[in-house]
């Protein structure tokens, strides 16, 4: 097993809101695609390896509590967090050093989602 995530989704109620709120906090353009009656999906940048999305549908709940995703926050994380008040969300915890780990930080995205971010820098 090379990696032990391989796709993740982050729920939406409403994915335009959604979908503008990430291309902007993450400098991206993301698509709305139908994926199946009554769900729409927006995959987030991926090159290589693990990918995920954006996903509005039948059971797909915004939250604050249980699985956390951390996204890729690029060469310097004070970038992307720098753009998520303007963007529609809030930063619950600051860029914070973990050590040779890098950095990471805590936001309240457009949709009520608790998400991690890291960088290196």
């Amino acid at each position: 097993m090379a990696n032990a995530l391989n796709w993740f989704e982050i729920p939406a109620s409403d994915i335009k809101r959604a979908v503008k709120f990430y291309a902007t906090i993450l400098g991206a353009d993301l698509t709305i695609a139908e994926m199946m009656p009554g769900y729409q999906m927006a995959m987030l940048p991926a090159e290589d390896g693990v990918g995920g999305a954006l996903l509005q549908g039948e059971g797909y709940t915004p939250s604050t509590e249980g699985s956390l995703v951390y996204l890729n926050g690029g060469e310097d994380l004070a970038v992307v967090l720098g753009r998520v008040e303007g963007a529609g969300g809030q930063v619950l915890v600051p860029k914070t050093s973990i050590g040779e780990n890098g950095f990471f930080a805590f936001i309240l995205d457009s949709e009520g989602n608790k998400v991690g971010l890291h960088s290196m820098a």
